[in-house]
Order: structure tokens, then sequence, then C-alpha cells
């Protein structure tokens, strides 16, 4: 009887350590990733150019390039920048902003892309997915995985706790996430992935269920290890399914509707996925995410991100016209701008009481 397996698309390094950043020239060597030291690294201006300092002596090969921001606009000129040299890989060292225009370029240039952050905002690092502002708003660009993953525990401590908070809300999202895609899966057939469900919900339970706090290396391993299955089980869906649902719909609404206001991007996921279990039935696992995301200090009603009442019941209502053809909860049950509002009132006194 032949054994059927499937190749996943994956790094060949994932590195998620106290120091990890030190051993980078050596990792990249013993890998054959760059045994000449020949790298394009993006950086930001702020904390890039610090690790500049640090780094530089140990990776005298590399030329560094200053990213100005996250745009479409930024991703190009840093292409356009590389093909002037010869390199072996790009690295991108940096928050999210920073790793999705090193993602861009290094796909515009053909080259493999190591993934180095300084922050654990949300599970993009580890994506096939590069995502920039453009003229149009925010656009979602396809792009090849890293072909690496450095994460050092020290240099994520440094970071201001607000990145961890914001990757605590989106890993948890999961769960609301693939309790949408199997929903969808049971009301319109669409195709689940059991193993990208499996691997992005235990990601979203790890967290969920660990009892560190945001300053705990424990902790900060579980988030990281959490936040790169997510990116990888995207990669094995072949889309974002597998952590994008209702969640992310009321996120981007967000985004759309109040772009100069909006909160990070795992504060509104958090509390999108926490009303969404909501809507579902789901109250005791409701209750489990508000608890949790009030333990870590991340909203869990919209006044706590400077929004009213009514304009969380807008957002809902808008949410679905983010992810047109994605079916969630809020497809599903289709609710009218009185019965969001009642749905919320009741979450809300559930929440407050």
């Amino acid at each position: 009887m032949p054994v059927l397996t499937r190749l996943i698309p994956s790094p060949v390094v994932v590195d998620i350590r106290a120091g990890a950043l030190d051993d980078l020239a050596g990792v990249l060597a013993d890998q054959r990733i760059s045994s000449s030291g020949k790298l394009a690294i993006a950086i930001s201006g702020g904390s890039g150019a610090v690790l500049r300092e640090r780094l530089a002596p140990a990776l005298p090969g590399a030329t560094w390039y200053e990213v100005g921001g996250g745009t479409l606009d930024d991703a190009i000129k840093l292409g356009d920048a590389m093909k002037k040299g010869h390199y072996d890989a790009v690295v991108g060292l940096g928050g999210g902003k920073i790793i999705d225009c090193a993602k861009y370029a290094a796909a515009r240039v053909g080259l493999p892309l190591v993934a180095v952050a300084t922050n654990l905002s949300h599970d993009g690092l580890c994506s096939p997915v590069a995502t920039l502002d453009n003229d149009a708003g925010r656009g979602s660009y396809g792009v090849p995985n890293p072909i690496a993953v450095v994460i050092d525990l020290d240099v994520i401590r440094e970071a201001p706790v607000r990145f961890v908070r914001s990757g605590i809300g989106d890993a948890i999202s999961n769960i609301s996430s693939v309790a949408d895609w199997e929903l969808s899966h049971r009301e319109t057939g669409e195709a689940i992935d059991g193993l990208a469900a499996a691997m992005a919900r235990q990601a979203g339970e790890a967290v969920l269920r660990h009892p560190g706090s945001v300053g705990d290396d424990g902790f900060l391993q579980v988030l990281a290890e959490g936040l790169v299955l997510t990116g990888i089980a995207m990669s094995v869906a072949g889309d974002s399914r597998p952590a994008s649902g209702a969640c992310h719909e009321i996120n981007h609404a967000f985004d759309l509707l109040y772009p100069k206001r909006a909160a990070s991007h795992g504060e509104q996921c958090g509390l999108g996925a926490a009303f969404a279990m909501y809507l579902r039935g789901a109250r005791t696992e409701s209750a489990l995410m508000v608890e949790v995301l009030r333990r870590h200090g991340l909203p869990v009603l919209p006044q706590e991100i400077g929004f009213s009442a009514e304009e969380f019941v807008k957002a809902v209502e808008y949410a679905p016209r983010t992810r047109p053809g994605r079916y969630t909860i809020l497809e599903h049950l289709d609710l009218s701008t009185d019965q969001i509002r009642d749905a919320y009132a009741d979450y809300a006194k559930t929440v407050t009481s």
C-alpha cells in the first residue's frame, strides 16, 4: 500500500530563544543560506539602526537598507535598490512593516527571505503574505514563505509591551477563525484543510491557556511559536483562512471606517474574536477569551480602545464587506443593525457583570 504524503512549505530554520540574534551569521552559514555573508538587510530607522550597530561587526559582507515605512512604494523601492547587488538572501530585521516590505522585495528580486522579528505584534512574520499600504488603502500580496525565522527573546522583551499584547490578541483569534472555517464547511461545503486548522487552533489554544504573563520567557516562547505555526498553517491552507474569520473582518472594518483612530491589529482581532464567539453561542469559550484578554491588558469592550458602542455596531455591520466571499458567523447570522445592537448589549452586560 503506498504511503501518501505532502510537502509542507515551512522555514528551514526556526530559532526562537534568548540570544538568538548573536548567532545569526553562524545560523545562516551553517544552513547554507548565506555562507558568503553577502546579505541585503532591511531595517527601520529606529530600533533597526540600533541593532545594526550591534550586528554589523559579525556581518561584514552585508549591505544595509533603511526602509521608510510599510507601503507598496517602499517595498518596490527596496527591491529596486537590491537589484544593484549580488546577494545570497534578504534579511528583514524589525517589526511587521519592515518584514512585509522585505518579503515583497525579496520576491521581486528572486531571493530567499530571512525574517528576524524584533516584536511579536502579529502572525505575519512567517506567513506567505505581505500586507502593504497602497493608494487604495491596504493590500495583501502573495509571497514565498521565509526560509528562516529568528526571534531573540531578549530583543522581544525590550520592545514596548503593546506589541506583545497585540500578538496575543492575534493568536487567540485563531480559535474563532477556525470555528468560522468549520461553520463554512458545514453550511456552504467550503473545503477545509484539517492540518492547517489543527495547527492554527492549537497555536491559539496554547497562548489562551498558558498561565504566564507578558514578561515571562516561557510565555513569550509559546506566543512566538504560536505566531510562527499560524503563518505555516496559512501556507498549508494556501490562504489566510486558518487565521482570519469574523474577528479579522471586524478588525478590517475598524481600519476602513476609522483609519485615524484604529487600535492595534491584535487588540481589534482579540475583541472581535470574543464577540464572534459570543454570537455563535460559545459563551464559555467567549468568557475564557475575555478573562485572558483582560489578564494580559487587552480590550474586551470597544470603549476601551476609544470607540462607542454605536461605532462598534457599525463596524460589525460593515465587516462582511471587507472580505467578499468569506463565510463566517457574521454572514451566517446576517443580523440587522438592531439585532447587532441587541447582541452587543447582551455581550457587554455579560462582560461587565
